[in-house]
């Protein structure tokens, strides 16, 4: 046994407490590897033991089995079973076993019943092998590194190696939350014989002989503090920040050799970039790699001017917006991977927009997945993609990304009719239309170019009565604005006090305009100075569906996240909060960089810290808030990462209650366009990446003239959608088929937000009757969708994965009917998750069975399942006795 490999044997873990993690090592089965250990579970005495320890003294009570369900047809189908079978259920590897007293005293502090303890226990102490047995330096990621790291990563650590041994580049595409930068960080120490304590320096001296360059890390702004900490804590790399006034400090320090790591920022790269392009970096690292997807952009430029090939990106979100997005990163990290841009669009773009198409003809279809599976296995070379569910899944208590339509106060829709009938947008709408003057051209052509009688135009162009060269598609992004913000709260179209005088008179006046006979109602068209007017929740349909919402959160003790993408929008927020009595805390770009930390802490910590708001601007990177698990949306980005990166704020490791989350659409608004849009960006993201099967919703077809369908082009951006149910009319037009679990949402759906979605995370008890929650403490009703306004909702994971969200493998396909044929190991990995798979026509005869038990009990479907998971054997038996007998005697009577 050499020296060092004796030295790691032999070293304890420092610098931490094996009891004070709770990394699983259960394996991650990907497509790469070969044979694994089967998964483990830990026996279920350490959790007995671990509230033993919280409990000291006091007498252990009987165990109480609580079950890990939050969705209601996993409590229907345990119900089901009792009901079938008698008795009570067998013992099972995804149970858990709490103490009656102890979810006393859980809720007494006002944490969720349904919260869970992770077990404490960490990976092998010894050293992770990167090279292959045959080389003759060996690489490894150091024991009391590797101890520390989940499967998952260790896995990522191999992959980042293979690229560079390989001498190219490539993507780790895992999931926010997953990690990205400790792997980053064991990768680097393996390959520079770091060791996981800064006291000892011996590896690096083995290593002088190697004489390898620094690392460069480019990141955003907001997470640089945070590499630097990461690295003071897994390793010994001497670190240092180009970024700020001793910048040329740093430079002298990097060339004198005394820096192993540089890290530096997009906005200074960019500006600095050819400072630092010529070095001799060892290894390129660009974390949120997705900043490089517009070829334009100087920062990509900039970054394109590297010129060592080992550029590795990270990022959760590899693709955004447009699929060519997915080629310009891909030609960064690995120059010529993919081809020339005119083929990536001929061979794959194309192919894979026009297949998505609603009506698209079959060979459309059929030559789209071709391209797709060609394009994934092209990319497998190059990046490795895990998601949450894949890899920590068994370590959460599950995420519900739920999508609320709010119906409008009546005095905003009154004002949103009069924005669309504004000449501004009668113009847009009207373009291509023939123009009045009976010349052959269209009204943008001819007459209808300029629009001096529109107050929006008048002030966009009051230096040139002629109009400028865009006209009057300048008046596209104005006049979008205007809508978003009458959708969300009318305070917000009235001037802001913080603009200059003259864009102040300019939105009186538009506010003058559209107000019309209601100004009185809003106060004025000036901006509200009265504390109990702007945190009134009258005239905004949102607000009032959050009035009650976030009643009913406080009452069991969950904490929030509420984000806006407007500031203004937080000032009216924040005036709510305090009326209402909420604590809370506020981020936003104003927020000091060297505070934000602070804030997070806080609120993690703090009981009485009840709300935190945040700008989803300044908040969607570097925070880690698992303290919460209610995330509110309250307003939609044209781009679906942007609302994703919000809602892992708090679904991230750590986090130990279920996670439901909410975004707030206005109903008839363009958010119901801006979030359909982000439907099929999101799906298209699916397709190209992973190559998950998508139901195909929509006619249109994106940067497409001839099939703008229902979603592109500006007739559609300023389209009157009051007198319809735009988005639940596509998705209810085009859905196939659902999976088994899932609700169909719809107005009439009354009772589906009150249980499943407000009330998710309660523990099945007795005390549930006709409706409401009956607590020795205290009673809380079931809220219904007429309570809170809303007039649709959906499970957005439910609407962008229908067919399940399955990987497409060769054995993955549809039969003849259309229905989804899944091979055998997806199936093992669903009824592993609890969803087992089951021949449909019998599970549809045992739902109408089911349905019609509960109806002879007198109950609804919930009602009836939490019935019958608090009944006794012998009181379900009596009931299937009665029912049975029923039928017998109708039969005979017939």
């Amino acid at each position: 046994m050499s020296l060092r490999a004796l030295k790691e044997t032999l070293k304890p873990c420092s610098g931490f407490s094996c009891s004070s993690f709770t990394f699983s090592t259960s394996p991650v089965k990907l497509s790469q590897a070969t044979t694994e250990e089967p998964r483990r579970k830990p026996p279920k005495s350490s959790l007995s033991q671990q509230i033993l320890r919280l409990q000291e003294g006091e007498r252990p009570s009987p165990p109480v089995k609580v079950r890990l369900e939050n969705e209601n047809e996993g409590q229907k189908a345990r119900a089901e079973f009792k009901l079938e079978h008698g008795g009570e259920d067998e013992e099972e590897d995804d149970g858990y076993y709490v103490r009656e007293g102890e979810k006393r005293k859980l809720m007494e502090f006002g944490v969720s019943k349904s919260a869970v303890f992770q077990f404490d226990h960490t990976g092998p102490f010894e050293p992770l092998p990167l090279s292959s047995p045959g080389e003759v330096s060996t690489v490894q990621v150091p024991a009391s590194i590797n101890c520390r790291l989940l499967e998952h990563q260790r896995e990522g650590v191999k992959f980042l190696y293979r690229l560079y041994k390989n001498n190219h580049g490539g993507i780790l595409g895992d999931d926010m939350g997953l990690g990205k930068t400790i792997q980053t960080i064991a990768f680097l120490a393996a390959v520079y014989g770091k060791d996981g304590e800064s006291n000892d320096n011996v590896c690096l001296e083995e290593n002088q002989s190697r004489k390898k360059g620094p690392v460069l890390i480019i990141c955003p702004t907001s997470v640089i503090h945070n590499w630097e900490s990461e690295f003071s804590q897994w390793s010994s790399f001497k670190v240092s920040i180009f970024h700020g006034a001793n910048r040329e400090l740093i430079l002298k320090k990097l060339g004198a050799q005394g820096t192993e790591v540089l890290i530096t920022s997009f906005d200074t790269y960019r500006i600095h970039g050819s400072i630092l392009a010529d070095m001799k970096w060892e290894v390129i690292i660009v974390d949120e790699a997705h900043r490089l997807k517009n070829e334009k952009s100087k920062l990509y430029t900039a970054c394109a001017d590297i010129k060592t090939r080992r550029r590795i990106g990270l990022t959760g979100t590899v693709m955004q917006n447009k699929i060519i997005e997915l080629f310009n990163l891909f030609d960064w990290v690995t120059p010529g991977s993919l081809g020339t841009r005119e083929h990536f669009r001929e061979f794959y773009e194309e192919p894979l927009k026009h297949g998505q198409r609603a009506t698209a003809p079959k060979r459309f279809v059929q030559v789209a997945d071709e391209r797709k599976q060609h394009l994934v296995t092209v990319l497998r070379k190059y990046m490795l993609r895990r998601t949450k569910e894949e890899t920590i899944g068994h370590l959460m208590m599950g995420k519900e990304d739920n999508v609320v339509f709010c119906s409008m106060s009546e005095l905003q829709k009154r004002v949103y009719q009069r924005m669309l009938q504004l000449p501004e947008i009668q113009c847009l709408i009207n373009k291509d239309l023939p123009c009045s003057c009976g010349s052959p051209l269209s009204q943008v052509e001819c007459c209808k170019r300029i629009v001096p009688d529109g107050i929006i135009w008048h002030h966009l162009h009051r230096d040139n009565p002629e109009g400028c060269d865009s006209c009057p598609f300048c008046l596209v992004l104005p006049c979008l604005v205007k809508l978003q913000q009458i959708s969300n709260h009318l305070e917000l179209i009235k001037p802001n006090p913080r603009d200059e005088p003259n864009k102040q008179r300019k939105d009186a006046e538009f506010a003058a305009a559209i107000f019309g006979p209601d100004i009185d109602l809003v106060g004025g068209n000036t901006q509200n100075e009265s504390f109990m007017g702007l945190s009134d929740v009258k005239h905004c349909g949102k607000m009032r569906a959050l009035e009650k919402l976030m009643s009913s959160w406080a009452s069991q003790g969950d904490k929030i996240l509420l984000f806006s993408y407007s500031v203004r929008m937080l000032d009216i927020l924040e005036k709510f909060l305090i009326r209402k009595g909420y604590s809370f805390s506020r981020l936003d770009g104003s927020t000091a960089t060297n505070i934000r930390q602070a804030l997070v802490d806080e609120f993690n910590t703090s009981q009485s810290k009840q709300v935190f708001i945040i700008s989803t601007r300044a908040g969607g990177l570097g925070l880690n808030l698992v303290s919460a698990n209610r995330v509110v949306i309250f307003d939609p980005n044209w781009n679906p990462a942007q609302d994703l990166q919000a809602q892992d704020r708090s679904f991230r490791f750590g986090q130990k209650r279920h996670v439901i989350v909410f975004r707030l659409l206005a109903a008839g608004s363009l958010e119901e366009l801006v979030y359909s849009r982000q439907i099929y960006k999101q799906q298209l993201s699916n397709i190209a990446i992973s190559g998950k099967m998508e139901t195909r919703y929509f006619e249109g077809v994106q940067d497409c003239k001839e099939f703008q369908g229902e979603l592109f082009g500006i007739c559609n951006l300023f389209r009157d959608l009051s007198d319809k149910l735009f988005t639940s009319e596509i998705i209810e037009l085009h859905k196939k088929k659902e999976l088994e679990g899932s609700f169909p949402a719809s107005i009439s759906d009354s009772t589906l937000l009150g249980t499943d979605l407000i009330h998710q995370d309660e523990s099945p008890k007795p005390g549930y009757t006709n409706g409401k929650l009956i607590d020795s403490e205290r009673t809380t009703s079931k809220l219904s969708f007429n309570d809170l306004g809303i007039v649709y909702a959906h499970r957005n994971e439910k609407v962008v994965n229908l067919g399940g969200g399955l990987e497409e493998t060769s054995e993955i396909g549809t039969s003849q009917n259309g229905e989804l044929k899944v091979p055998a190991a997806v199936k093992r990995k669903l009824r592993d998750r609890g969803l087992k798979q089951c021949d449909s026509a019998a599970r549809d005869k045992k739902k109408a069975k089911y349905k019609l038990i509960a109806q002879f009990k007198g109950m609804n479907e919930l009602e009836f399942s939490r019935w019958v998971i608090s009944a006794t054997p012998l009181e379900r038996e009596n009931v299937l006795r009665d029912f049975k007998k029923r039928n017998q005697n109708k039969l005979a009577e017939g």
